[in-house]
């Protein structure tokens, strides 16, 4: 049990990063030079996706998934 949670605690990580990652990307890209860049905004945004992106984990990942029909 406690391999998956660690298991699952890793795999939940890493698709909160590419999802903060992702969503700062494409808040930044609406801007048209980066001094009009609203930072605020870019921070907020990425961090309420990678909050979501933790609670969205918990219903199942398939990575953890796999590992236990393994």
């Amino acid at each position: 049990m406690k391999t998956n949670f660690k298991l699952w605690i890793k795999a939940a990580l890493i698709r909160a990063a590419k999802t903060v990652a992702q969503t700062a990307i494409s808040t930044l890209g609406m801007s048209a030079m980066i001094s009009e860049v609203n930072w605020l905004v870019v921070l907020s945004a990425s961090a309420m996706s990678g909050i979501l992106s933790i609670l969205t984990s918990i219903t199942g990942l398939p990575e953890v998934e796999k590992e236990k029909q393994e």
